[in-house]
């Protein structure tokens, strides 16, 4: 069974149609991208599967739930773990602070501040080892680089054990390496913990070199998908990225 399945997903505002009719399905443990021109609508598409914007019409489910008008704590209750294209971290708390109050919310602890600081920290460790973090817990957020708060933010989208990982522009803002090393660790969690990823990326490298499968967005309705080969050889896809330079240019 999917973990994901949209159908008919579409959304409107004051009769411009921003998303019009979008269906596909996720697998567990699949990397899927979701790519398009600026304006295409992925932006949309994905702010309504995470809960933040109701659909105007289509049913979104996951693990089996409809969850089309949840709000987003409750598809994050469901086991659903999010990034964002800006990362959003506490600034003023440690490293390993972040990741545990992570895990307070989902345990639903309370102990207190006097007793928040101790709450999880091996727990917290576990994920920040898991991200090539941990020899940083201890440090002040807001003394990271940038590509390492992208790592920290994570830790923090797996501290409720998902199933399922929304990732938006996951190395917006990175140098060119540290994309790579980023999606290159995604995708070895996503398989040794059998989570499905959807992400949406400008940066092809990391499509085409870490997606199983792709779709493609063009003015709100979903105009290819299929296997990174697929896609590139797509033709109405070419035209779409036509000068853009960006899609054909990616490493095979």
């Amino acid at each position: 069974m999917s973990i994901l399945a949209v159908e008919n997903l579409g959304k409107s505002y004051s009769g411009f149609q921003a998303v019009n009719g979008v269906s596909f399905a996720l697998q567990a443990g699949e990397m899927l991208a979701l790519i398009g021109p600026n304006g295409a609508g992925k932006s949309t598409c994905f702010n309504m599967i995470d809960g933040q914007l109701r659909p105007s019409t289509g049913r979104i489910r996951m693990f089996g739930h409809d969850v089309t008008d949840a709000p987003a704590r409750a598809i994050w209750r469901l086991g659903v773990g999010r990034t964002f294209q800006i990362a959003a971290t506490f600034g003023s708390m440690t490293v390993a602070e972040n990741v545990q109050v992570a895990l307070l919310s989902h345990h639903h602890g309370w102990y207190g501040w006097r007793w928040a600081a101790r709450a999880y920290a091996r727990e917290a460790n576990n994920l920040l080892t898991l991200v090539g973090m941990a020899n940083q817990a201890e440090r002040s957020c807001g003394e990271l680089a940038y590509g390492d708060v992208k790592r920290l933010e994570l830790a923090i989208a797996l501290a409720n054990d998902p199933k399922l990982l929304l990732m938006d522009e996951p190395t917006a803002g990175m140098a060119p390496t540290e994309r790579g090393a980023l999606m290159a660790l995604v995708s070895r969690i996503a398989r040794e913990r059998t989570i499905g990823v959807l992400f949406t990326e400008h940066d092809m490298d990391a499509v085409f070199g870490h997606a199983d499968r792709i779709l493609v967005l063009n003015r709100g309705v979903l105009i290819a998908e299929g296997a990174p080969a697929e896609i590139r050889s797509n033709s109405q896809v070419q035209e779409v990225y036509l000068g853009a330079g960006s899609l054909f240019g990616a490493a095979s």
